[in-house]
């Protein structure tokens, strides 16, 4: 990560209004992730990362701003939440699942990497897989080069004709003509493994633990040339990528760059009365420590340090507060920021400006059905203004009730539009008006609330 805080809060503007203290705040954790690496190295494991506690209300931008900074670094990203973790004993899942998920996540980015180096080459191999099939060479011709006295000229027919098959298959001739090719025999896991630690959910079976001793069935299967060609591109894909070598990246991605988003830390905080739940929530606090002090994780991968891995914590705490949190775990969450409820200007802002702003993603939407949509400055304060209002009088939920508004605009038009014969639509103050004046109206909102 060569960016600088500066850079990488301007970065977070293009997706995010406002929150200025929040976006500095990650920037600042990010940066230090990259200094870190440039630290001695005796002293690079000493310096633990800064881990944050993100307080503000629903539909602020609090997902939005882990998410965004995990793919600005393309470090492996999990979002959990956690109020569905249960006190080790209970009927549950156990905290350490959050390390595996991240493993399996850095994984899949890793491999997916490494398929885009490798598809050129796969795709070519499979073009000679299938030929292979098309026009197998002849053992005469074997033969032949093993004395070493036959004459070229079979080999030169055979070559020729080749070709013309290959010439035949890239141009797509062949297309719709079956094939017989060798896939793998479907078989369901022949045991699970169950132990406390949570290996079931490892996805462990007894193929995996034998490995070679126990070699894949195959299976005849008949199937078009191009659906065949996608088939054996794929499995050159997956001979070509060194998967110990994946693993070992994804692993180290995971230590160095990983981030968990733990969302709604403020239902596991609360009041201790010494039974019910609260006791499990103080539970899985307990639970959750050791994961975000740094532990040595179990996964099907190997083993997994959590010393380094960001945490990123939210909360709306309406009911409970950060210092209701065991003291031990407020320790491991050293910055605390607010974040700022949203303004009516806010909501035009968030409308317009974010690279994925609703009125962009909606006319992208509806032009695909060869529909021109505009929306005027009018009717965009409209929008906004309504959206504020129904959070005032219902249940705060934040940019989200901007989904909420849109989707009732623009409800009647995308459900007419594919038997409709426009070509434009303007959308202005009075449209927004007539269309929304039963939700500005009615007083019982429940039924216009998502």
């Amino acid at each position: 990560m060569q960016m600088t805080p500066r850079e990488i809060v301007k970065h977070l503007d293009k997706y995010i209004v406002g929150q200025k203290e929040a976006k500095k705040s990650v920037a600042i954790a990010l940066r230090n992730r990259w200094r870190r690496q440039q630290a001695p190295e005796e002293l690079r494991e000493e310096i633990m990362p800064n881990n944050i506690i993100l307080i503000g209300p629903t539909g602020v931008g609090k997902t939005e701003l882990a998410r965004r900074l995990a793919k600005l670094d393309n470090a492996p990203f999990i979002k959990v939440e956690a109020s569905k973790f249960t006190e080790v004993g209970y009927v549950g899942r156990d905290v350490e699942s959050i390390i595996r998920d991240l493993v399996d996540q850095a994984v899949n980015i890793v491999r997916s990497e490494n398929i885009g180096k490798y598809q050129k080459k796969a795709y070519e191999l499979a073009i000679e897989s299938l030929l292979d099939i098309l026009l197998p060479k002849p053992a005469t011709l074997d033969n032949e080069e093993n004395t070493g006295n036959g004459s070229q000229k079979p080999d030169e027919k055979w070559q020729r004709t080749r070709e013309k098959l290959r010439n035949q298959l890239l141009d797509g001739k062949m297309d719709e003509r079956l094939v017989e090719i060798d896939v793998p025999s479907e078989q369901s896991p022949l045991m699970q493994i169950i132990s406390p630690v949570g290996i079931e959910e490892m996805g462990l079976n007894i193929q995996d633990i034998l490995g070679p001793m126990m070699p894949q069935k195959m299976k005849k299967r008949k199937m078009k040339i191009e659906e065949a060609l996608i088939y054996l591109q794929q499995d050159e894909t997956n001979k070509l990528i060194d998967m110990e070598e994946v693993i070992r990246e994804a692993i180290h991605r995971v230590e160095e760059t990983g981030i968990v988003f733990l969302d709604e830390i403020d239902k596991i905080a609360g009041e201790e009365n010494g039974a019910g739940l609260d006791v499990s929530r103080e539970g899985v606090q307990r639970d959750l420590l050791p994961v975000i002090e740094g532990t040595n994780v179990i996964t099907k991968y190997g083993m997994v340090k959590s010393d380094h891995v960001l945490f990123i914590a939210s909360g709306a705490f309406h009911v409970s507060k950060p210092s209701d949190l065991i003291p031990e775990l407020q320790g491991r969450f050293p910055i605390r920021v607010e974040l700022h409820s949203l303004s009516v200007e806010d909501f035009e802002r968030i409308l317009t400006e974010p690279k994925n702003a609703l009125i962009k993603q909606y006319t992208a939407l509806i032009s695909t059905e060869g529909v021109k949509v505009t929306f005027t400055k009018g009717a965009i304060k409209e929008i906004a203004r309504i959206a504020f209002d129904v959070n005032l009088q219902a249940e705060n939920i934040g940019a989200r009730r901007l989904h909420t508004v849109m989707s009732l605009l623009l409800e009647d038009y995308l459900y007419e539009l594919p038997d409709m014969e426009m070509k434009s639509i303007r959308i202005d103050q009075k449209v927004v008006l007539n269309k929304l004046k039963e939700v500005i109206q009615n007083e019982d909102l429940s039924q216009y609330i998502l």
